[in-house]
């Protein structure tokens, strides 16, 4: 797969405006399955929180980590414009890497 050791910043949503997680990796497609298959456990498995609304691709893991770090800070209306402006519907992003729809 095309992200496979690729530092990559995520946030996922529990739905459309619901209870977000953001979460750093190298590995998109690997992390997404441990979501989804409930083996990530913590926060998003308490909160379903299943569904790719955002990411960023990052030339290094420290950058991604930097950037997850500050996002992690933001308010959460600003975290909600930064999705919406790349994905205004809310899609599952998880759909274009080969995921099912989780519908």
């Amino acid at each position: 797969m095309p992200f496979e050791r690729t530092p990559c910043v995520y946030i996922l949503a529990s739905k459309r405006n619901g209870t977000s997680y953001i979460g750093v990796t190298s590995d998109l497609p690997g992390r997404i399955h441990q979501h989804r298959s409930g083996t990530f456990e913590g926060f998003s498995q308490r909160h379903d929180v299943k569904t790719l609304v955002w990411f960023e691709v990052h030339a290094t893991m420290e950058t991604a980590i930097q950037r997850e770090k500050r996002l992690k800070k933001w308010e959460r209306d600003w975290k909600r414009r930064l999705v919406e402006d790349g994905n205004p519907e809310w899609r599952d992003l998880a759909e274009d890497v080969g995921f099912n729809n989780l519908d």
